[in-house]
């Protein structure tokens, strides 16, 4: 992707940085389509949400509490009375509600035909999970790991029985280029003393990259008609970043770098719903065009690694205690 749609000009896709998720997806029909867009209560989830009903999909939005999830699925009925959307309860920060969730989808009878992995926190102070995970960790790649593992046969399967591609989208950031990959290690990702906010995010950005590119690769050499990329949304002035202490940075000098919501989520439904996204797996973007990541989120090796390191912590977490 060239410099110009960083700078406002549309890259090969016709689209750039100020592109709105309504404009990358004019025109689309998206009525045959099911989707699960995670942390789709607010910010660029809500609007990822909102337009992909918009466009006729059927829209199911997990909410940590069913009243948090019901109460946007109002507002965004009331915006579009036609819209279909169902709210359910998730934390994905939780395994044993992941597991929940994923169990009262999969025996729903719906189809499953995209899933967004948009849902996370942001430079928090140190915390751990219920499971006792490392919460940004825990919330932003473990979660979601597991999420995308329930719900891969239904994936699978929907795609087989229509015809119709599944896409996995992984909503990462920029803040993966300043992530140290050394940290890919259960014992320093859960001690408080090696804990740095916004090194713990960056870590977890880069895993969101490095799951998608170890899936797509998975995916690809079984055959399946189901893709998984990654994308950075832009930086957005949304609660995600009320840990993040911009004041010493004049607004002024912030804002012509900033995107509202709108714009936010287009990358994200670019990549779920446009036609020319159909066979492009394995890849990352930005501003609505493929770019390229970080040499560490392009090792084969790491992503297989952090595959593995996955695998193994929600397997300590079955055992016993």
């Amino acid at each position: 992707m060239g410099l110009w749609s960083w700078f406002g000009g549309s890259g090969r896709s016709g689209f750039g940085t100020w592109s709105t998720a309504e404009e990358v997806t004019e025109g689309i029909d998206a009525t045959h389509l099911t989707a699960i867009v995670t942390g789709g209560t607010s910010g660029i989830g809500r609007e990822t949400a909102r337009v992909l009903a918009l466009r006729g999909a059927e829209v199911i939005i997990p909410g940590r509490n069913i009243e948090s999830a019901l109460r946007v699925k109002e507002s965004l009925l009331k915006e579009n009375p036609s819209a279909k959307l169902q709210a359910m309860e998730m934390d994905v920060s939780s395994i044993s509600s992941v597991i929940s969730f994923a169990r009262a989808f999969n025996s729903s009878n719906r189809p499953l035909n995209i899933l967004v992995n948009n849902a996370g926190i942001m430079a928090c102070p140190f915390q751990l999970s219920k499971d006792g995970i490392e919460l940004q960790f825990a919330t932003n790649h473990l979660g979601h790991f597991l999420l995308t593992n329930l719900l891969l046969d239904k994936l699978k399967s929907t795609a087989k029985l229509t015809g119709v591609e599944g896409r996995i989208v992984n909503v990462s950031s920029i803040a993966h280029r300043y992530a140290d990959s050394s940290a890919m290690d259960f014992h320093k990702l859960n001690d408080p003393s090696k804990y740095k906010p916004y090194d713990a995010y960056a870590r977890s950005k880069l895993a969101n990259i490095l799951h998608a590119n170890e899936l797509a690769k998975r995916l690809q050499d079984e055959g399946s008609n189901v893709t998984a990329n990654s994308l950075h949304p832009g930086v957005i002035p949304t609660n995600i970043s009320r840990h993040m202490n911009y004041r010493a940075i004049p607004f002024s000098l912030l804002k012509p770098f900033l995107k509202n919501v709108p714009q936010g989520a287009s990358t994200t439904c670019y990549v779920a719903l446009h036609p020319d996204m159909e066979g492009v797996s394995g890849k990352y973007f930005a501003n609505c065009n493929q770019t390229t990541p970080s040499n560490q989120a392009r090792d084969l090796n790491l992503g297989k690694k952090l595959w593995e390191l996955s695998q193994d912590i929600l397997e300590k977490l079955k055992q016993p205690k």
